[in-house]
C-alpha cells in the first residue's frame, strides 16, 4: 500500500485519538489532513489566568507571562524518565549504528529543531549530519512563515525519504499540539523504514495510533495569548531538546567534568574558551595553553592527553581511540 493510499484509508484517518477529517481534490491524492474542531485540544483552551490580560499594566503583563513560565518546569520534569530513554535510543543509534539524529517540525517546532542541530558542531565538533533539523516548507520557512506547508503529510513523508532515513537513526517528530500532518506524515515513513521514532507534543488528548518508540508529553496547559504555542509549548520544547542532545554527547564523550571538551575553535570566543579549558584541566599557563593546543592540531581534548601524560599528539590521539574519545577513560586507565 502506497503511502497516498494510507492518508486516504479509513485506518489512517483515526491515526490520532482526535476527530480528524482529511480533505482531499482527488481519490488518488491527498490533499490537507485537517482537524475540523481543535476546540478540545488544551493547548487550544483559553488560559483563565490571563482572560483580562489586556487590562493589565505593562508589568503586571510581565509578571503574568512570567508566571506562567514557571510551569513549564514542572512539566518537563514529570517526562524526565522518558526523555531519558529517548536520550538512549539517540547514544545507541550515534555509538552502535553510526546513525543520525534527525528532528522535523512545522512553524516554532521545526525552528527549535534546527537550532538545537545547528549548535551542534560548534560546541561538540560534530559532523553537520549527525543531526539535523527538518522543517515544514524548507529553508524559506525558518526565517518567515510559509502557509498551508505544515498540512501536507505526503511532504514530511518525501523529506524524510530525501535524508534516506534508516533503521540506524532516530526520528523526533516535534508538534506541539500533536496534529500536524508534515509531521505525522514524516514519523509514518520513518517507521516503515525502521527508524526509531519520538513523538514530542504538549496535548493529552493526542496520539498516534502506529508505533512509536518514546512519547514526550510534557503538559504545561493553555497558554498565555490563546493557542499561542511558541510560549510555554516552546519554552518546553527547547527545554526538551537541550536534554537530548546534550545528555547524549556527554554520553559519547564529548564532555569532560562539565566541560566542552570537543568545541571547534571556529571564532576568537571559541579559541579563548578553548584555551583556558586546558588550563582548567592540566594547570598549564595561558601561553603553554596556546602551545599545547596549536601541537594537538586545536583539539582541546588532545591537547589535554598530552599534558597530563606527558606524551605527543599522535601517542595521545592513539589512546583516546582506544578509549572511544573519552578523556576520563583515558586518564582512569593511567590510574588503574
Amino acid at each position: 500500500m502506497t503511502f497516498s493510499s494510507l492518508i486516504n484509508d479509513a485506518v489512517y484517518r483515526s491515526s490520532l485519538k482526535y476527530p480528524l477529517t482529511i480533505f482531499t481534490h482527488n481519490a488518488n491524492m491527498p490533499a490537507n489532513m485537517e482537524i475540523k474542531d481543535r476546540s478540545k485540544l488544551l493547548t487550544e483552551q483559553r488560559n483563565p489566568h490571563t482572560i483580562n490580560i489586556d487590562c493589565k499594566t505593562t508589568l503586571e503583563i510581565i509578571d503574568t507571562i512570567n508566571a506562567e513560565d514557571a510551569r513549564v518546569f514542572s512539566a518537563v520534569h514529570k517526562e524526565r524518565e522518558r526523555i531519558a530513554k529517548a536520550a538512549d535510543l539517540i547514544v545507541d543509534a550515534f555509538t552502535k549504528d553510526n546513525g543520525r539524529l534527525i528532528y522535523v517540525g512545522a512553524g516554532t517546532s521545526g525552528r527549535l529543531g534546527i537550532l538545537d542541530a545547528s549548535e551542534c558542531p560548534p560546541t561538540f565538533s560534530t559532523d553537520t549530519n549527525m543531526v539535523i533539523g527538518i522543517i515544514a516548507g524548507g529553508e524559506k520557512a525558518v526565517f518567515q512563515s510559509v502557509e498551508g506547508a505544515e498540512d501536507l503529510p505526503e511532504n514530511g513523508a518525501k523529506d524524510i525519504q530525501h535524508k534516506n532515513i534508516t533503521h540506524r537513526d532516530v526520528v523526533v517528530g516535534i508538534t506541539t499540539g500533536g496534529t500536524t500532518p508534515y509531521v505525522m506524515g514524516a514519523l509514518f515513513e520513518a517507521k516503515k523504514r525502521n527508524a526509531k521514532t519520538i513523538f514530542l507534543c504538549c496535548n493529552p488528548e493526542t496520539t498516534p495510533n502506529f508505533d512509536i518508540d518514546v512519547i514526550i508529553r510534557p503538559v504545561v496547559g493553555p497558554e498565555v495569548i490563546t493557542g499561542s504555542t511558541r510560549m510555554k509549548a516552546g519554552t518546553a520544547t527547547k527545554l526538551i531538546l537541550n536534554m537530548l542532545t546534550t545528555t547524549a554527547m556527554i554520553k559519547i564523550g564529548k564532555v569532560y567534568e562539565n566541560l566542552m571538551i570537543d568545541l571547534r575553535t571556529l571564532n576568537a570566543k571559541l579559541a579563548d574558551r578553548a584555551e583556558r579549558i586546558v588550563m582548567t584541566v592540566t594547570g598549564a599557563n595561558r601561553s603553554d595553553a596556546k602551545a599545547l593546543l596549536e601541537a594537538a592540531f586545536g583539539s582541546v581534548k588532545v591537547a589535554i592527553v598530552m599534558q597530563k601524560l606527558g606524551i605527543d599528539y599522535a601517542e595521545a590521539k592513539k589512546r583516546l581511540d582506544a578509549n572511544g574519545g573519552f578523556v576520563r577513560k583515558v586518564l582512569n586507565s593511567l590510574l588503574n
